[in-house]
């Protein structure tokens, strides 16, 4: 019996074809291997830990002269019947809204707030109560742009319309609190970068990112002057004093 050896040219040809095919077994095992069950992705280190971070409070305040003032005025009468008592409410308030035109307050610049109408009673010796009139009023809330004329303004409404007449109060404002209400933020986050620098500081470490700031709402404390009583002056003499303006923010930094 005769025994053929391979050539060599035939025995490469074997070998190439034997390493694609093992090629193309381990391109398919692969893909089935990543995708079996009980494998995780990789995991940062154990020892590594999240940054100690630092929680803090900033205030901030700013101050302006007031450059608006806001009336509250209006009128009031009690009349046996409800309609007698609107008739003269009427009267009174077109005399007040007629006597603010001529202070130079626009339209714009005058609202109502409320327009009421209720009974009167009266208790009788019996002790039950009995409807003995109506009482009819009117609220305006009045913009003053022009701070040197509001007591001048005051003194008019209250001449315009008699004893129906009623001041309830003044408040002073900006008519833009953007400009304020901005300084103050200003201000409550330099606070709130210096409290978290002081306590970087005290533990040893210094101070990283801004992590996150929230803001509170603003606020602007004093109610301004409120003359509570009528006057006969032609002028009431007030005292606008400063408009204040209040920010809180709260601020979260890392600290490395």
């Amino acid at each position: 019996m005769t025994i053929r050896r391979p050539s060599a040219a035939r025995t490469a040809r074997l070998l190439a074809a034997t390493a694609v095919l093992g090629g193309l077994l381990a391109g398919t095992t692969a893909p089935a291997l990543a995708a079996a069950p009980g494998r995780t992705a990789l995991r940062a280190p154990a020892g590594e830990t999240a940054p100690a971070t630092v929680t803090v409070t900033g205030n901030g305040r700013a101050s302006a002269a007031p450059d608006l003032a806001i009336l509250s005025a209006g009128v009031e009468a009690t009349r046996p019947t409800a309609k007698e008592a609107m008739a003269v409410q009427s009267t009174a308030a077109e005399a007040l809204l007629d006597v603010l035109h001529k202070q130079g307050i626009t339209d714009r610049d005058i609202r109502t707030d409320n327009l009421s109408l209720a009974p009167v009673y009266t208790q009788t010796k019996d002790g039950d109560s009995k409807v003995t009139g109506y009482q009819a009023g009117q609220s305006f809330s009045v913009k003053v742009r022009d701070l040197d004329r509001t007591g001048q303004v005051i003194g008019a409404v209250n001449d315009a319309s008699g004893e129906a007449g009623r001041i309830n109060g003044v408040v002073f404002d900006v008519a833009d609190p953007s400009a304020l209400r901005a300084k103050a933020r200003e201000a409550a986050y330099k606070d709130a970068y210096d409290k978290a620098a002081q306590h970087a500081q005290l533990s040893g470490h210094r101070l990283g990112r801004l992590v996150s700031l929230s803001e509170g709402e603003s606020v602007r404390p004093g109610p301004g002057a409120s003359p509570a009583a009528s006057t006969d002056e032609p002028g009431v003499p007030l005292a606008p004093g400063e408009i204040e303006e209040q920010v809180t923010v709260s601020a979260v930094y890392e600290l490395i």
